[in-house]
């Protein structure tokens, strides 16, 4: 595989999936998402260049479903699925959860930038 710069940061999510490769249904977990894209992990290979439909379980018990992803790399169980097809209630849903960690992950840095800034100011 080439290297290539991301061109969207990955967060944190470990949440349960499913997908179908020709007839079979799968399961697997989501381990970071992306506004692109998904690393999951799975019980059945899957080839680079494979399409398949997915649906991903949020932790607010929602699902999402993925028309069809690719996948663009694998490592033994592990696979990183580019989004192709979704409607646009997914990709906003996946999109305000990206805003989200980006918005929290700013606070908790201006949040300990000010505690360093009290210790060295104390």
């Amino acid at each position: 595989m080439p290297f290539t710069i991301r061109p969207y940061r990955r967060f944190p999510l470990c949440c349960p999936m499913t997908y179908h490769a020709g007839l079979s249904e799968n399961h697997g977990t989501i381990w970071n998402v992306s506004l692109t894209g998904w690393r999951f992990s799975g019980d059945l290979p899957l080839r680079v260049g494979q399409s398949f439909p997915m649906t991903v379980m949020l932790s607010d018990r929602q699902s999402i479903f993925i028309a069809a992803g690719i996948i663009r790399w694998k490592r033994d169980k592990e696979y990183g699925v580019e989004t192709l097809v979704a409607d646009d209630a997914t990709l906003d849903r996946v999109g305000h959860y990206v805003r989200d960690q980006i918005r929290a992950e700013h606070q908790d840095t201006a949040a300990s930038r000010k505690l360093v800034g009290r210790v060295f100011i104390e």
